[in-house]
């Protein structure tokens, strides 16, 4: 009887303690997140270029593409992420991948025009030996600012 009661404590204690962990590496992804879009807002490439996985892709509504001239756009100025208001976030965890789900409006200069749009953003990281690596970005236009 000793046994299976301190089998389930320490059962119990196992799944809190799992929890807990995964609670933990949400927010870490949170906080990632959140210095990623300050970084693309100071256009920050260098800082850009070491999180981005080398086969990372970036979608767009113009189009698709990889690392290089994700970093090259935000350099040059090709798009300008000035300012990004989340409204809504959210992460899965499935072994060493992050998948974050971002409600946001952003306020973006796009070949010398400053445009607002609302976007449902998803954010695909990669637990590497060296840290968490962005391995994909997704912008999908919702059709109004309020609509999910």
């Amino acid at each position: 009887m000793k046994k299976t009661i301190l089998g389930v404590l320490i059962l119990l204690f196992a799944i809190q303690f799992t929890y807990a962990q995964e609670e933990a590496t949400k927010q870490e992804i949170i906080e990632l997140s959140k210095t990623k879009w300050q970084w693309m807002a100071d256009k920050d490439a260098d800082k850009l270029a070491d999180l981005f996985d080398d086969k990372s892709v970036f979608v767009h509504m113009g189009g698709a593409w990889g690392k290089d001239r994700e970093v090259d756009i935000i350099r040059s100025g090709g798009i300008w992420y000035k300012k990004t208001d989340v409204h809504e976030v959210s992460v899965e965890i499935i072994d060493n991948t992050a998948i974050l789900l971002n409600r946001i409006t952003l306020i973006a200069e796009v070949g010398g025009n400053e445009v607002t749009n609302p976007f449902e953003v998803t954010e695909v990281y990669i637990k590497r030996a060296e840290g968490w690596k962005l391995g994909s970005l997704s912008f999908t236009k919702l059709m109004g600012h309020g609509d999910r």
